[in-house]
């Protein structure tokens, strides 16, 4: 939502990673694999520092980088997430693995509207973290948000879409259909009557929504 000069300064300022995650930022740009935008996971984690939460429980695996992100800055929390990709589910065991994190995440693989008796087990959560298929997000907020501690945080990246959420015309049919599920989203996570939320237009639009 910046424009690029801001956004590449603010992508300048934030310190260099780990020797791991950035070979899996570069993983991820080399495989076009979603992962978080920087600025958007760097404004999620210092949220994250404040609660410092001891459960998180996280709806989108892809090959594990936003999990690694949050257990490092959480390092008394177990996380459990979920990735219905079998390629993407392998390379996040494998990154996993080489972190020294596995007794701290546990990947469930399959289709997340699939597992909730799985993720049932492991709850309730002080963080819920949604990150998938983002036509998806109401099914997978309905469907989980029941596992949130009472003081709980529900975060949903993507809400902006790239700045398409506010564009009147879009040729492309398939984009300009999700467009309008992101949208439909916003509209009922905004006057939820359980939840507080606020977007941040940061990345590709972060939501953040707390019980009331």
């Amino acid at each position: 939502m910046l424009n690029d000069k801001l956004q590449r300064y603010l992508e300048e300022m934030v310190p260099e990673r780990n020797d791991l995650l950035m070979e899996m930022e570069s993983y991820a740009k080399e495989h076009k694999v979603p992962i978080m935008e920087i600025e958007g996971i760097e404004a999620m984690l210092q949220i994250l520092r404040i609660k410092q939460p001891k459960t998180i429980l996280e709806v989108g695996t892809a090959i594990g980088y936003s999990a690694l992100r949050m257990v490092y800055e959480c390092p008394q929390s177990r996380i459990v997430t979920l990735e219905r990709d079998a390629e993407r589910y392998e390379q996040a065991e494998m990154f996993i693995a080489k972190s020294g994190k596995a007794d701290q995440i546990l990947i469930i693989k399959g289709d997340a509207l699939e597992k909730e008796l799985e993720v049932k087990e492991h709850g309730l959560y002080d963080v819920i973290f949604i990150d998938a298929a983002k036509g998806q997000y109401k099914r997978f907020f309905e469907l989980y948000s029941k596992y949130l501690n009472n003081e709980g945080l529900i975060i949903t990246d993507n809400v902006l879409f790239k700045g398409l959420v506010f564009e009147e015309e879009i040729d492309n049919k398939r984009i300009r259909n999700m467009v309008r599920k992101i949208n439909d989203f916003n509209q009922w996570l905004m006057t939820h009557e359980e939840y507080h939320t606020v977007i941040l237009p940061i990345g590709d639009g972060v939501a953040i929504s707390r019980k009331k």
